[in-house]
C-alpha cells in the first residue's frame, strides 16, 4: 500500500503564491470553498473568532460559550498568537 506523502516546501510555496493572487473577499471565498471542506472552513473561522477574543483578553470560559470551542483549541490558538510566527498578529493589526 502506498503511503501519503507530505507536501514539499515548494508545494506549500505554490499554495501561498496562489492565495496572493486573490484580489477580494469574494475571490477568497470561492477559492477556499473549492480548496477546503465545509468542516475545515468552519474550523478556521472558529479559530479566527477565538484569536480575536484571546487578543482582547476574554476569559477562556466565555470564549467557550460564545464559540463552542474547546479549551484545548483556545489554548492552542493562544499559544500560536503569543509564540507563533506572528501571522495572527500581522492580520489582526491590519484589520483594526
Amino acid at each position: 500500500m502506498k503511503t501519503k506523502s507530505q507536501p514539499t516546501p515548494r508545494d506549500m510555496k505554490e499554495l501561498y503564491e496562489a492565495v496572493l493572487q486573490l484580489e477580494s473577499a469574494q475571490e477568497c471565498k470561492k477559492f477556499l470553498r473549492d480548496l477546503c471542506t465545509s468542516s475545515e472552513l468552519n474550523a478556521m473561522s472558529e479559530r479566527f473568532q477565538v484569536v480575536k477574543m484571546v487578543r482582547d483578553e476574554v476569559p477562556y470560559r466565555e470564549i467557550c460559550k460564545k464559540t463552542g470551542s474547546s479549551t484545548a483549541t483556545i489554548t492552542r490558538v493562544a499559544h500560536w498568537l503569543h509564540h507563533g510566527k506572528g501571522g495572527y498578529k500581522l492580520v489582526l493589526d491590519r484589520i483594526k
